[in-house]
């Protein structure tokens, strides 16, 4: 149990994850918060699975209320610093999805609503899950106050 608490908490990494921790997690609250209840300009849980069953991600409204919830309570997790390489994985295999069923035939540049943007949330995701948190997060927190 040690051994996995151990992993899925402990990080070399120092300040540094906070800086991007904090833009990446806002995003993809904001993102998860367009699709599961219609905040920023989005379309909600309904319409968002409409859409999805019309690209065919089916079950539409399953597809869109995982794809929100892994948005916008993983970009919570991203931010607190809290099981930071499980909101990770959650949130790259979501950017995964979308640059394949979506936006991947458009092209590389947003203006194209290519995969640009896609791509470099799948990064910073990648880059959390490999470094973890940092210091300044809840799994550090939680790490030494387990230790």
């Amino acid at each position: 149990m040690k051994n996995l608490i151990n992993t899925l908490f402990h990080s070399e990494t120092g300040y540094g994850a906070l800086a991007l921790r904090i833009p990446i997690g806002i995003i993809f609250m904001a993102y998860g918060g367009q699709k599961l209840f219609g905040w920023f300009g989005g379309y909600g849980l309904q319409t968002t699975g409409q859409w999805m069953d019309s690209i065919g991600l089916t079950p539409g409204f399953l597809m869109a209320l995982f794809a929100g919830s892994a948005e916008f309570i993983g970009g919570l997790f991203i931010i607190l610093g809290l099981f930071t390489r499980p909101a990770s994985l959650a949130l790259a295999f979501t950017m995964l999805v979308a640059i394949f069923a979506v936006h991947f035939e458009h092209g590389l540049f947003i203006a194209n609503n290519g995969y640009a943007f896609g791509l470099s949330l799948l990064a910073a995701s990648v880059s959390l899950f490999i470094t973890g948190a940092g210091k300044a997060s809840l799994d550090q927190f939680i790490l030494r106050k387990l230790a």
